[in-house]
């Protein structure tokens, strides 16, 4: 692990005001620091998630992913999850980096590469950890760097992207980013089936439909968006309804019933249980809780 990529997000965090994550202005790069353990709930887009100090895991449905020092999460599907930094102190803080992937330039890469990255076999899996070494640390870093020196960003940030994708793409899991941004025509089809049901979580939902929209029976429409999200199409849709409820409610654009109504409950009462289960408090006392910056109890 570079000791250089971790003295030069130190030095970012030490610099800003506010509090983590970072959003930079290196589109779709997040800087993170944690003094202390904590857990949270979010919805990871398709990127690459650096550790460059401490741990955390990350659970997406029933399976659970650890990662570490010279250790990256990597991402593939929009998909909820819970994260947990387990390692972290004012001393030694966690410190970390996410760096989004854009599914059309990993497509670009792959079709100029001169030894086309064939798609692993079997169902695609959507997470994976990997470790960041030799080059592809190397681009991190030079994109923390890059925030000293604003103007180049808009020239230089996309070059690095690029190069990152490509060492993904030729890495030790190349075959494994290749199934989910190339893959075979049912991947893609259980892929629009997952993003349809992502911009349309609110409504109700038919399995039926979207196994129809995969050209798969129900049962291997199930067993393949299980393998890809790690989570059943039910949970899926359940994560991303209480975390936007959540964030209507921090927000203050919504009190607890209205909030059921927009993401899709028909009872309120179920919603303020599942919401319970979920967050670790009813949502009112989890809202005025998250809007005092008092998050100790998730």
């Amino acid at each position: 692990m570079s000791r250089s990529l971790l003295d030069a997000i130190r030095r970012y965090t030490d610099s800003q005001g506010g509090t983590s994550p970072w959003f930079t202005a290196i589109e779709d790069v997040v800087i993170m620091r944690a003094d202390l353990p904590h857990q949270s709930q979010v919805l990871f887009r398709p990127s690459l998630c650096v550790v460059a100090q401490g741990a955390k895991w990350s659970a997406f449905g029933g399976r659970r992913y650890e990662y570490g020092p010279g250790q990256a999460l990597v991402v593939s599907v929009e998909m909820p999850a819970f994260s947990r930094v387990v390692q972290a102190s004012p001393d030694e803080p966690f410190l970390g980096i996410a760096i989004g992937l854009d599914p059309k330039l990993l497509g670009q890469v792959i079709e100029e590469l001169p030894t086309p990255v064939r798609p692993s076999p079997g169902v695609a899996r959507g997470v994976f950890v990997t470790h960041y070494d030799g080059p592809l640390s190397d681009c991190v870093l030079r994109l923390v760097r890059l925030l000293d020196t604003p103007e180049a960003i808009p020239h230089v940030a996309p070059l690095i992207k690029r190069e990152i994708a490509y060492w993904l793409l030729t890495g030790p899991h190349a075959a494994d980013v290749a199934k989910v941004t190339l893959g075979d025509s049912g991947t893609r089809r259980v892929l629009g089936a997952v993003q349809t049901l992502r911009a349309h979580f609110a409504e109700p939902m038919r399995i039926d439909e979207l196994a129809s929209m995969a050209q798969l029976s129900p049962s291997a429409f199930h067993r393949h968006f299980k393998a890809l999200t790690s989570m059943t199409p039910l949970q899926y849709q359940k994560q991303l309804r209480l975390l936007e409820a959540r964030h209507l409610l921090v927000a203050g654009q919504a009190n607890a019933e209205t909030a059921a109504y927009r993401v899709g409950y028909e009872s309120p009462s179920q919603f303020s249980r599942e919401y319970a289960r979920m967050f670790g408090a009813p949502p009112r006392r989890d809202a005025v809780a998250l809007r005092s910056g008092d998050d100790s109890s998730h």
